[in-house]
């Protein structure tokens, strides 16, 4: 699978080499406490229908901006992966599937979007169907057609030219390593796709792949006819499914949406369109925006950053409700090669381990990177909130003598005195220096070796992606992101023995035990699935123990006073766009 790519939103100094929360208790203008995350009872609902149920005194009209330090690298639904081009997309773009997010909990739940369900597997599960919604129209007034999605699918094997989109479908689909899209000589046909009739979509696999409904929500599955297809000016002037449609796009400054006419909310179970435009500003100065929504003079108090807070505007937050704050998709560790340490000396380097200290290294603060105790975020259906002893994130380690001697002592006691770890640290980046510099000292005092091999900051993540890397701590990846939310977007892809070979593996684990349990659960049904995640979790920190649970990600971003419903998606640790609405418009 590939890595889920993750902007500045989420970015600390430890996300640079992670691959790839629930609403605020105050709904209606964001505020409000981190969920600690709560049992989910179902994954999916392929039941649900539009229109999506009405916000508690939402209004109509007036304009939303958005004033961001980061800027999204492309809008073209086929090329879009990064967490914000995802969020801001789901305005304009509808897919085949989408995520709902529960009312009470905030937690995500599949629902159908173009779509009339949610897909219907074959036995053998090579061969998924999806019947299509009839009635939608573009944004111009033309109809959708069955063939539009099998366009855009096909669209996405040009990966020549969007190299940037997510690529399971080359991994998972029919043909898909050979196919090169509808471009290349005979694009025209492609076995992985079928439409029989403008009801049906069917998509042809070489091998089961189960998350396919999960998959079909990001928007590269939203429809595109042929005939309007631009290339890579599609993004300009794309043709609009959602509540809004671009106005203009200038890319790198600026994006203004405005009312899509042509919206049906009554085939949307997920949107709403309560306002009359988004003005998207690229390019901010991050202390100069957030400082204006805090102060919310005039146009600004409409205005939100869907960056986490810069901690030196902290003093200037006079009303906390002005902060939203959820759970994020990502968990960030340290690694520890399993085949390198074994597993008693793994739990030494745990019980050693200056949680505190390395958090003020590192700039981290709880608002928006609470301490970690599991391996899955809170956000992800079947999290459940569990700490093993010393597997809470805190706590000074080492650093308290009482610490270190009782763990230099137990290193002798199992004949591994002097036990070497070993990491790369970028010698030209401050804070990647002081941390090596602080697990050195903390570690050494408790009675191991610790040797640094200090290279570039441009090559540190070509020297720890090797899984063979001659380190024992610290490789890549150093922590996940959800591409979809759910375990089997996780432990699949990072605890089984192949995940060494697909460079994705948290620790190196290689245990045909651990793969046959994590193969059970996958086999089982979505709903079937949360009960069962959290005992994988536990398991695999108490027996195996192949990282250190450090930080989640969590969002603590800044909105104006006259912005209502602004939430956290816990699906992208950004705002839910759809549902903002202007208290006086």
């Amino acid at each position: 699978m590939q890595w889920k790519r993750i902007t500045a939103v989420a970015a600390t100094v430890m996300l640079a080499a992670v691959a790839c929360g629930s609403p605020s208790s105050n709904n209606n203008s964001g505020g409000g406490k981190v969920q600690e995350g709560t049992t989910q009872e179902k994954a999916t609902d392929p039941t649900a229908k539009g229109p999506a149920a009405e916000i508690d005194g939402a209004k109509k009209g007036g304009t939303v901006t958005i004033l961001s330090d980061v800027t999204p690298d492309t809008f073209d639904p086929t090329n879009i992966y990064y967490v914000d081009g995802n969020q801001i997309g789901k305005l304009f773009y509808r897919a085949l599937t989408q995520y709902k997010l529960d009312e009470k909990t905030g937690k995500p739940v599949l629902v159908p979007d173009l779509a009339e369900d949610l897909g219907t597997k074959s036995a053998d599960g090579l061969t998924w169907t999806f019947k299509l919604k009839q009635g939608i129209k573009y944004s111009d007034g033309s109809p959708v057609k069955a063939e539009d999605y099998a366009y855009s699918i096909k669209r996405s094997f040009a990966h020549e030219l969007y190299d940037s989109g997510p690529t399971y479908q080359i991994q998972f689909f029919k043909d898909g390593e050979k196919y090169k899209g509808p471009y290349a000589a005979g694009g025209d046909n492609y076995s992985g796709v079928e439409t029989p009739d403008q009801n049906t979509l069917v998509i042809h696999l070489a091998k089961k792949f189960d998350d396919l409904p999960f998959y079909a929500a990001f928007p590269l599955f939203t429809p595109i006819p042929k005939a309007k297809d631009t290339q890579k000016n599609y993004e300009q002037k794309p043709l609009a499914t959602g509540p809004y449609m671009v106005q203009s796009y200038n890319a790198g400054t600026s994006l203004n949406l405005v009312k899509n006419p042509n919206w049906d909310p009554n085939t949307d179970p997920v949107r709403h369109q309560y306002v009359d435009g988004y003005n998207f500003k690229f390019s901010q100065d991050l202390i100069k925006a957030q400082r204006q929504v805090l102060a919310s003079n005039g146009p600004d108090a409409n205005a939100l950053s869907y960056s986490n807070l810069d901690t030196s505007l902290l003093p200037e937050v006079k009303d906390q409700s002005q902060l939203v704050k959820g759970d994020g998709p990502c968990t960030i560790t340290l690694p520890m090669d399993t085949r390198k340490i074994p597993l008693e000396v793994r739990k030494l380097v745990a019980a050693a381990y200056p949680y505190d200290a390395w958090r003020k290294v590192a700039g981290l603060n709880s608002n928006d990177s609470p301490p970690a105790s599991t391996i899955l975020p809170r956000a992800v259906p079947g999290f459940e909130k569990y700490e093993l002893p010393g597997l809470n994130g805190t706590g000074k380690g080492a650093q308290d003598p009482a610490v270190a001697a009782d763990v230099k002592a137990k290193l002798q006691a199992l004949g591994k005195s002097g036990f070497e770890l070993s990491q790369y640290y970028s010698i030209d980046d401050k804070i990647s220096t002081q941390v090596f510099q602080l697990r050195k000292q903390v570690f050494e005092a408790a009675g191991f070796k610790y040797k640094g091999i200090g290279v570039a900051k441009a090559k540190i993540r070509t020297y720890t992606g090797d899984q063979n890397a001659p380190v024992n701590i610290g490789k890549t990846p150093a922590g996940w992101c959800s591409d979809w939310p759910s375990g089997t977007s996780w432990f699949p892809v990072l605890f089984k023995s192949d995940a060494i070979a697909l460079g994705n593996s948290i620790g190196q684990l290689q245990d045909k035990t651990l793969d046959a349990e994590i193969d059970r659960v996958t086999a089982l049904d979505p709903n079937a699935q949360l009960k069962e995640w959290g005992k994988i979790d536990k398991m695999i920190l108490e027996k195996y123990l192949p990282a250190i649970p450090l930080y989640y990600s969590a969002s603590d971003f800044p909105i104006g006073k006259n912005l209502g419903h602004v939430i956290n998606d816990v699906t992208q640790g950004m705002p839910e766009f759809t549902s903002i609405y202007v208290k006086q418009p």
